[in-house]
């Protein structure tokens, strides 16, 4: 009898992760679809001036909209950066990277891998409505109190000189993240 209720709890936390799996589980907005320009938005840059899409015009850019440093998946995806951030910039493409949360915390993360990224800053998460990215109620509870309930649902663009989008990826699940080689392969067919 032991084991019966072992295969029964077993399936329903399975059944349970799977549903929670397909509820989070996101298709990429009509305007971020390669092949449409950039939207316009803004956010503040590190030294707290206002950065737009349009200052992204000129040169090749890899976007990635990050949860912030609170997150493990987050940290691993800037870990593995470290790996191609050089190679990205050398082709010419700017890698930056959004995230709600304070810039000194993400700058922090950042310098501690020795990563040299743009970090911009959406902390209303404004940008991540605008652009259909928000993630209801995606921060863990122990977190709630100093970065609230909201945050922003991983995805990468990768943006030509001219402003059009050409190549988005959102994450599978919370803990997926782009490979990175894949963004680099991108940014060199650019």
């Amino acid at each position: 009898m032991g084991l019966i209720w072992i295969v029964v709890l077993g399936a329903v936390i399975g059944t349970t992760w799977l549903f929670r799996d397909r509820i989070r589980r996101r298709t990429v907005p009509g305007r971020l679809r390669p092949g449409n320009p950039l939207p316009d938005f803004e956010a503040v840059g590190e030294d707290g001036k206002p950065v737009s899409a349009n200052d992204l015009r000129g040169r090749p850019s890899v976007l990635l909209f990050v949860r912030g440093s609170w997150c493990p998946f987050c940290n691993k995806q800037v870990r593995n950066l470290t790996k191609f951030y050089k190679e990205i910039n050398e082709s010419g493409a700017r890698l930056i990277l959004l995230t709600p949360k304070p810039l000194e915390t993400t700058r922090r993360v950042a310098d501690f891998f020795d990563v040299d990224f743009e970090f911009w800053m959406d902390e209303s998460l404004h940008v991540a409505r605008q652009l259909g990215l928000l993630l209801d109620t995606g921060v863990p509870r122990d977190y709630e109190s100093e970065y609230g309930r909201d945050t922003v649902w991983p995805t990468s663009l990768v943006v030509d000189a001219g402003g059009t989008i050409r190549h988005t990826e959102l994450s599978r699940f919370v803990a997926d993240r782009p490979d990175p080689e894949k963004l680099l392969r991108v940014v060199r067919e650019l």
